[in-house]
C-alpha cells in the first residue's frame, strides 16, 4: 500500500489543531485513529509529517528491461519468452524469468503478438 499523502495528514491535524474531536476527524477523512496518532507523534518528534520512505532496494531489471525491450521485440518479434530470456541475460548479465519477461512485454505501449508465428 502507499502511504497516504502529506496533504491529508496536514489537513487531519489541522482539524484536530483546531479543536475537533479525534473521532469525527477520522471519520471526515476516513482515516484510522492509530494513524492520526502516529501523524501527532511524528509531527511532535520530527516537526514534519511526511511518510517515511518505503524500504528496501530500488528495481533494477524493470528499468534495464523497459529500455532494452521495445528494440528488441522490433528486431527479434518471434522469439519466445525464454529466448528473449537469455538475450536479455546475454546483453546486460541480469537473469529474468519467463514471467518478468511477460510481465515487462504486457507494460510496453502498443500490441505485442502473444502467438509466434510458426518456422
Amino acid at each position: 500500500m502507499k502511504p497516504y499523502s502529506k496533504d491529508l495528514r496536514v489537513r487531519v491535524l489541522a482539524a484536530v489543531d483546531a479543536g475537533t474531536p479525534r473521532e469525527e476527524v477520522a471519520k471526515t477523512f476516513s482515516v484510522s485513529m492509530p494513524s492520526i496518532k502516529r501523524w501527532l507523534k511524528r509531527r511532535r518528534e520530527t516537526g514534519d509529517v511526511s511518510p517515511k520512505p518505503i524500504p528496501g532496494r530500488a528495481p533494477v531489471k524493470g528499468a534495464a528491461l523497459k529500455e532494452w525491450l521495445p528494440e528488441q521485440l522490433k528486431v527479434n518479434p518471434d522469439l519466445t519468452l525464454e529466448e528473449h530470456c537469455e538475450a536479455f541475460e546475454e546483453e546486460t548479465a541480469t537473469k529474468v524469468s519467463d514471467a518478468t519477461m511477460s510481465r515487462a512485454i504486457a507494460r510496453l505501449p502498443g500490441e505485442w503478438p502473444l502467438k509466434k508465428s510458426p518456422r
